[in-house]
């Protein structure tokens, strides 16, 4: 009871922890929903069948399952046979899908599903589509279009496949997306069998059909039904979800950290400010475990109501964050919101445990008060740091310098992270350090002033050497806001331009051919630039030293040098997980189900530009025919690279900007989200300590106006004060990032091979740091303004 009616007594004091709670649990609740509502959900175009058959699945080299291993023909055809004689099936299925993509006018007709629009036409039967008008295709250049697509009956379509531009005469069409062709021709552009779809009699028990057909398959495959049947996605799709998770992870993960960061300086600056209560309870007999449990329930219950609360606008927020990752375009087709409970408990749990964990500091320090306080002036703290704080803040600033320099060595795919980790780290080493500097720095900028005449400096310095604590804690705010902003405006400033003078260094001189508005390079373009590096990728599946079969990405070269016939060349990373060495031969299985003994001719040095596995081009060719090529790459002494429809051709330096603006859109939206959420969280934080600190000090300004001491000149102190103390934490919120931009910008000089120095978005820093005084020095003045009036 005593910690309820605490509550509801000094419910100004925990304003801003509860605000901050709520804007954690509503941005982690909201996200939530969004996850939830965006995973995989199983496609409308296999809706009809109520059982999937899948092959076993091979790992990656971290062991984390990925990729099915497709059955050949000879493979799948008893298993199909013994699938059809399973009861309550009526048929069985291969389904099939690869490229395929409408050219009218001599323009690709925009699909970004198009890299598996193309379908036998017995995959049509297991789709809720129905066809139109026309009929089922029967001969190679037959095929059924979508209604969508604007093909008439009887009409000649131009059709991109693997091979290039392809007549066809559309026989039929149908109410749904996607190009059906013949089984026949099907099977020859796809011949691995990646799924066999079992349609089963309406009066058929599913739980029969799954077990009898797993009794066929045995230890070949998985049988999944209802919503395992989500497994089978486009991967564009499973780009889309990707991003989208990366996106709202960086978010949650972001506001979860500011949350605790902020309730914790503000439960601390709220408990110093009751040091004279503390000390009276301590006097009639309130033990320290007491205050400290007193504490801990206080910020339970403020993180309840904020979780609350917080919940409740997570609700409303989620179709907001939706629609701004739909405009991202990195959410899958059609997402539909749905509010689940368990979204809504995580984030509820969270934001009572960040105020738990978040009071941890100030219940420590609650109990150390002695009942002596309970004589004295209620203040956060003298300018000393203890033993405690400083062994913590010294052991986090090494962490966090440690963490700096090892961002620079780490892989490009963990540099962000890491960047962002270290300074996280560093900036609640500042935190912890800010009131070592804030005296020292007060004396030497105030010392210019000291012979204006005015009192004001004289009574700021005095103030910051004896309250350096509380001036610290006033800081904290400002130092995480200014720290995300330099950091993350920082970060996308230094990789606009290292990225792009890294790629156009290494491509100097020479022509790039890429997809435009289609999935990929098909054969007829390669064939039109017959000279330079044309990748053709596959997916191929070995065993690793340890046995397990192991999924790899493999490039088809047409580069003399690797590719030579029976013959693989290896990275040295990717040879040691194969456990494999030059003379050493393997089996290699590809995308049609088939197996190929390849002799490991080489270990090289690991080098992006070649590939990891390369073997002959043909031979990727021959086991995956629906394999679309990568970027062409024509070096300059050869002729001009030739640009057909549905390809564009660049040189170096414009290749490299448009290939770092396919991800900058995302980057910097991202950026955006970020800085708003951390300058939000921190200007929350920053209003409420200053009003907090202003209204504690009414008896200061009761003595000091009874001196003589005017409004004017009580809030002239005020704002030089407060302008101080934010000035403060800018400065240090800017210095704890440099490190980290420092080490990410050397880890990008390495491996852009160019002179990457570190680069800032000053319009963004500079709006970042003027914004968070202003609105410090803002709040501090209206709450010292309404202060002095209810005293006058």
């Amino acid at each position: 009871m005593l910690v309820i009616a605490n509550v509801k007594e000094r419910w100004s004091s925990f304003l801003a922890a509860f605000a901050a709670v709520t804007v954690g649990v509503a941005l982690i609740a909201t996200t939530l929903i969004v996850y939830d509502s965006s995973l995989p959900k199983v496609q409308s175009r296999i809706e009809a069948a109520s059982v999937i058959v899948l092959p076993e699945q091979a790992v990656d080299e971290y062991g984390n399952p990925k990729d099915r291993v497709p059955w050949s023909g000879s493979e799948a055809r008893p298993l199909l046979d013994g699938l059809r004689g399973v009861p309550g099936v009526t048929d069985a299925i291969v389904d099939r899908s690869f490229y395929a993509q409408a050219f009218l006018d001599g323009k690709p007709v925009e699909d970004e599903g198009s890299g598996e629009a193309g379908h036998g036409w017995s995959s049509s039967r297991l789709a809720p589509y129905a066809l139109a008008d026309g009929r089922a295709p029967k001969a190679d250049g037959e095929v059924v279009v979508a209604r969508s697509v604007g093909a008439a009956v009887g009409s000649t379509l131009t059709v991109n496949i693997t091979e290039g531009r392809k007549q066809f005469l559309v026989v039929g069409t149908i109410n749904g997306p996607g190009y059906y062709f013949s089984d026949a021709f099907a099977a020859r552009q796809h011949p691995g069998v990646g799924s066999i779809a079992l349609l089963t009699a309406p009066q058929a028990s599913l739980g029969v059909v799954k077990q009898k057909a797993r009794g066929v398959v045995g230890d070949k495959g998985t049988v999944a039904s209802g919503d395992d049947r989500s497994e089978l996605q486009p991967a564009y799709v499973e780009h889309k979800r990707f991003l989208g998770t990366q996106l709202i992870t960086a978010m949650a993960a972001l506001g979860l950290f500011t949350t605790i960061f902020v309730v914790a300086s503000m439960l601390v600056l709220a408990t110093g400010l009751r040091r004279r209560e503390i000390g009276l309870l301590r006097m009639i007999g309130a033990s320290p475990r007491q205050v400290r449990r007193m504490i801990l329930g206080e910020a339970a219950v403020v993180g309840l109501l904020g979780a609350v609360t917080g919940c409740l606008v997570g609700v409303a927020a989620a179709p907001v964050l939706r629609d701004i990752l739909k405009g991202l375009d990195v959410t899958p087709p059609e997402l539909s919101l749905r509010v689940s409970a368990w979204p809504l408990l995580t984030a509820a749990a969270i934001g009572v445990g960040v105020s738990i964990v978040g009071a941890w500091s100030a219940s420590r320090l609650a109990a150390k008060v002695a009942p002596i306080d309970a004589l004295l002036e209620s203040r956060t703290g003298g300018g000393t740091m203890g033993r405690v704080r400083w062994i913590a803040s010294l052991t986090v600033l090494g962490l966090g310098v440690l963490l700096a320099i090892v961002t620079a060595t780490v892989g490009a795919e963990s540099r962000i992270n890491m960047a962002i980790a270290a300074t996280m780290v560093l900036i609640v080493a500042a935190a912890l350090l800010a009131p070592v500097f804030v005296g020292p720095v007060g004396r030497v900028l105030t010392a210019p002033f000291e012979r204006s005449g005015s009192a004001a400096p004289l009574l700021v310095r005095a103030e910051l050497r004896v309250n350096a604590r509380r001036a610290a804690s006033l800081a904290a705010p400002v130092i995480a806001a200014v720290g995300f902003a330099v950091l993350l405006s920082g970060m996308v400033e230094t990789m606009a331009v290292a990225y792009p003078a890294g790629s156009a260094v290494k491509l100097q001189g020479q022509q790039i051919v890429t997809a435009a508005g289609t999935a990929g390079n098909t054969d007829e373009v390669v064939a039109a630039n017959p000279v330079g590096k044309a990748a053709l990728p596959t997916r191929a599946f070995v065993h690793d030293k340890d046995g397990d079969l192991a999924v790899i990405d493999a490039l088809g070269s047409r580069d003399q040098r690797w590719a030579k016939p029976g013959q693989a060349v290896l990275g040295e990373r990717l040879a040691a997980y194969l456990g494999v060495k030059g003379g050493d031969e393997r089996d290699v299985r590809f995308a049609d189900g088939t197996t190929v003994k390849l002799r490991i001719a080489q270990v090289l040095p690991d080098d992006p530009a070649r590939g990891d596995f390369v073997v002959a081009r043909d031979l990727v060719r021959e086991h995956d025919p629906s394999a679309l090529t990568d970027d062409i790459f024509v070096p300059k002494e050869a002729q001009p690279a030739k640009a057909l429809p549905g390809t564009a051709v660049h040189d170096a330096m414009r290749y490299a900007i448009d290939d770092y603006n396919t991800d900058a859109k995302l980057t910097n939206s991202l950026t955006s989200m970020l800085i708003a959420i951390a300058v939000g969280y921190s200007g929350i934080a920053v209003a409420n300590s200053m009003g907090m600190a202003a209204h504690s000090r009414r008896r200061d300004f009761s003595v000091m106006k009874s001196a003589g001491g005017t409004v004017r000149q009580l809030l002239t102190f005020t704002v030089a004060e407060t302008a101080l103390v934010a000035g403060i934490g800018a400065a240090l919120g800017v210095l704890v990032t440099l490190g980290p931009l420092a080490g990410m910008a050397s880890g990008l000089s390495q491996a852009t091979s160019t002179d990457v120095g570190l680069h800032l978005n000053v319009s963004t820093v500079a709006s970042v740091i003027v914004g968070s005084i202003m609105l410090a020095v803002l709040a501090s003045v209206f709450v010292t303004w309404r202060t002095m009036r209810r005293e006058a």
